[in-house]
């Protein structure tokens, strides 16, 4: 049995429902997703601060995450 997946944000435990994948071109090579997991209440924000920063690439449900993404 696997862990419940648990909201990135600061403080929240609440069960994610969304991945963001993303990944800093400065940092990781273009193919590379880093996952920030979200629940309902923080995906804008989180996605918000992601894409602003030329970061987001996608957003899928948390049941989506592709199998190479982390």
């Amino acid at each position: 049995m696997s862990a419940p997946l648990v909201c990135s944000a600061k403080g929240c435990r609440a069960t994610a429902a969304w991945a963001h994948l993303w990944n800093n071109p400065r940092l990781h090579t273009p193919e590379r997703r880093k996952v920030w997991l979200a629940c309902d209440d923080h995906k804008v924000g989180l996605g918000e601060f992601l894409s602003v920063r030329g970061f987001l690439k996608e957003t899928v449900r948390a049941g989506e995450i592709p199998v190479d993404a982390g």
